[in-house]
C-alpha cells in the first residue's frame, strides 16, 4: 500500500511510514495512491458474512500486502471484540449502534485497530513512540484504552477544559501508566492546532518520535469503513438494497470513512452529514465558500469542530469537485434546542434514548426523508456514543431510564489526574521537552 499527501500527490510513502508519521511535514493528510474496488462477487454475497470476515476482506484489499494476511487477520479479530448491531426502529428507519466497545463510543474501532497496528510494527529497542491526540470528547477515551499498557508507547491527550462531560473526562484522566492528560484552557480547535504544530516542529521531531491517534492518522480511518460494509450486509439480509447513511459529523473522519467505503464499491444511495451549529461544511456545500470559524460549545461536544481536518480527504476523494460530491452528500445543521427536542421525539416515537450526537443524525435523516418522500431506501442513522456519557443533557425522566454500564460505575471510584495548560504552543512544547530531557 502506497500513500501520498493531499498537498503533494508526488509524495509516496509506505503504510508504516504513514501510520507513524501521521501527518506529512507539508501539513497535508495521507491518502491511498489507489483506492481499490472490492470484487463484485464479494459485494453481491456480503450478506453471507459477519463483521470480522467483512472487516478482514476490506482491510486486506485496502492494505494490499502491507501486513501479512495471517497477522492482519489476528489484528482485525482482536480489534473487533464487540458488535455493531443495526437496530430496526420502524419501516426503513434503523440505528447503527457503534458504542458497544470498551469506551462506549465509535472511536473504539479506530483506536483499537491503530494501537494494534502500531504495536505490530514497533520493534524491540526502538525509540519511545509518543502518541499525541486532541479530543473533543470521545476520541481520547478510546485512544487511552486502546493504548493502555502497550509497550514502548506514551500517550498525551489534549482536551478542552470544561467542555467534555464528566464521564468523558474520567475516561481521559484516570488511566495512569503510559497515558497522560492535559486540560487546555481553550477549544477543541486549539487542542488540534497544538498537535498539528508539534508535528510540523522539525527540531522537536528530531528528538521525539511523534505520531497521532486523531482521525488525521490513516490507521484510524481504515477500520471505520468496516461498520458501513457490515451495516449494508445486515440490511441486505433484511431484504434492503438501497441505503442512506446519516452520520454525526464534527471532524468529518467518520463520514470520510463512509465515503472511502463508497469509493471501494459499497452501494450507498446517499450520505448525510449531520452537524450541530459548527456548520463549516453545510455552509460550504450551500455556497461554495469554505470558511472555518472558531468552534462553538454545544451539547454534542464531540462535534464542536470549526475547522474539520478530514474535509481535505473528502475533497481529495472527489478530486475537489464540489458538484460531484453534492450528488452523493447532503448536510443539515441543528441547534441545541433542536437537539433536545430531537432526543425527546426519538424517545416518544421509538422508545429509544439517543445521545445528542445520535439525535442530530436522526433529525437529519428525518428531514431528508421529508424532502424525498418517494424514495424507498433504508435510512440508517449512526449512534456514535452511549447516552450515559451525557447525563446532564437529558431531562430527569429520560436520564432515569438510561442503563449505566459497570465500566462507568467503576470510573466514579477513580481519581482524576491531569496537567492544565494555556493555548500557547510554547507551553505545549515545553511540556513535551520534558520527555526527552528526562529520557
Amino acid at each position: 500500500m502506497k500513500l501520498y499527501s493531499t498537498n503533494n500527490h508526488d509524495l509516496n510513502v509506505d503504510f508504516p511510514t504513514a501510520v507513524f508519521n501521521s501527518m506529512p511535514l507539508d501539513k497535508g493528510l495521507y491518502m491511498p495512491v489507489n483506492v481499490p474496488l472490492l470484487d463484485e462477487e464479494f459485494i453481491q454475497n456480503i450478506h453471507k458474512y459477519g463483521l470480522p470476515e467483512i472487516a478482514f476482506k476490506v482491510a486486506a484489499t485496502l492494505l494490499d500486502g502491507a501486513i501479512p494476511l495471517d497477522d492482519l487477520k489476528k489484528i482485525v479479530e482482536d480489534t473487533l471484540s464487540f458488535d455493531a448491531p443495526v437496530v430496526e426502529l420502524a419501516e426503513n428507519t434503523y440505528v447503527l449502534e457503534l458504542f458497544h466497545g470498551p469506551s462506549l463510543a465509535f472511536k473504539d474501532f479506530g483506536a483499537r485497530f491503530m494501537s494494534r497496528v502500531m504495536a505490530y510494527f514497533l520493534k524491540d529497542g526502538e525509540q519511545m513512540l509518543d502518541v499525541l491526540v486532541a479530543t473533543s470528547g470521545d476520541t481520547g477515551g478510546a485512544v487511552a484504552l486502546g493504548f493502555l499498557g502497550v509497550p514502548n508507547t506514551r500517550v498525551t491527550i489534549l482536551y478542552p477544559q470544561g467542555k467534555v462531560s464528566e464521564i468523558q473526562e474520567l475516561q481521559l484522566c484516570t488511566n495512569g501508566h503510559n497515558i497522560h492528560a492535559i486540560a487546555v484552557d481553550g477549544t477543541f480547535d486549539d487542542c488540534q492546532q497544538l498537535v498539528k504544530q508539534a508535528f510540523a516542529d522539525v527540531s522537536l521531531n528530531e528528538k521525539l518520535r511523534l505520531t497521532s491517534a486523531n482521525s488525521i492518522n490513516i490507521a484510524r480511518l481504515i477500520p471505520q469503513t468496516f461498520y458501513y460494509f457490515n451495516a449494508y450486509a445486515r440490511l441486505r439480509r433484511a431484504g434492503k438494497t438501497a441505503v442512506v447513511f446519516s452520520v454525526p459529523s464534527g471532524n468529518f473522519g467518520n463520514i470520510a470513512a463512509g465515503l472511502l467505503a463508497y469509493k471501494m464499491g459499497l452501494p450507498v444511495k446517499r450520505f448525510i452529514a449531520a452537524t450541530n451549529v459548527n456548520d463549516t461544511v453545510p455552509r460550504y456545500l450551500a455556497t461554495g465558500i469554505y470558511e472555518t470559524r472558531p468552534s462553538v460549545q454545544t451539547y454534542a461536544n464531540a462535534m464542536d469542530v470549526g475547522a474539520p481536518s478530514n474535509w481535505v480527504r473528502i475533497m481529495d476523494l472527489f478530486n475537489q469537485d464540489r458538484e460531484a460530491l453534492k450528488k452523493l452528500l447532503k448536510s443539515y445543521t441543528y441547534t441545541d434546542a433542536q437537539t433536545l427536542a430531537g432526543i425527546q421525539s426519538i424517545y416518544d416515537q421509538f422508545g429509544y434514548i439517543a445521545c445528542p450526537h445520535t439525535a442530530i443524525a436522526a433529525l437529519a435523516l428525518q428531514d431528508y426523508k421529508k424532502e424525498n418522500p418517494q424514495e424507498n431506501a433504508a435510512g440508517v442513522f449512526l449512534s456514535t456514543a452511549q447516552a450515559c456519557k451525557f447525563p446532564d443533557v437529558f431531562p430527569a425522566e429520560l436520564a432515569a431510564k438510561i442503563k449505566i454500564p459497570a465500566v462507568v460505575q467503576e470510573l466514579d471510584l477513580k481519581s482524576k489526574k491531569m496537567e492544565k495548560m494555556d493555548t500557547a504552543y510554547s507551553s505545549f512544547r515545553n511540556y513535551l521537552a520534558k520527555f526527552y530531557e528526562n529520557a
